[in-house]
């Protein structure tokens, strides 16, 4: 059995039915045709994301989502930084041997 996946949009869609729009769980959930316990889920990962914590599984709302954007472009830069310094010590030896040949 594969299992759906859902975009941000529609996970925010089915959360604000009922924090904004004060739909019962269970109504919710059979309207968007998903499970009681996944419109449970995001409903607390959403309520979490208001209070600042970033989740482990992708972000529902824009700002989260942006953060966890931005962790992966700091991971990426890192990553980036240190190959760089790497071959510049790299580097730094070759030049050092190739000089001390002459």
């Amino acid at each position: 059995m594969s299992r759906k996946t859902f975009s941000a949009e529609f996970k925010q869609e089915c959360v604000e039915l009922v924090v904004r729009q004060g739909y019962q769980v269970k109504q919710a959930a059979l309207a968007m045709n998903i499970g009681f316990s996944t419109l449970q889920r995001w409903i607390r990962q959403y309520r979490e994301e208001q209070q600042g914590l970033t989740p482990t599984a992708s972000a529902i709302t824009p700002e989260q989502q942006r953060i966890q954007a931005l962790e992966k472009q700091v991971k990426q830069l890192q990553s980036d930084n240190d190959l760089l310094k790497k071959a510049s010590a790299f580097f730094a030896m070759e030049m050092n041997g190739s000089s001390k040949s002459r």
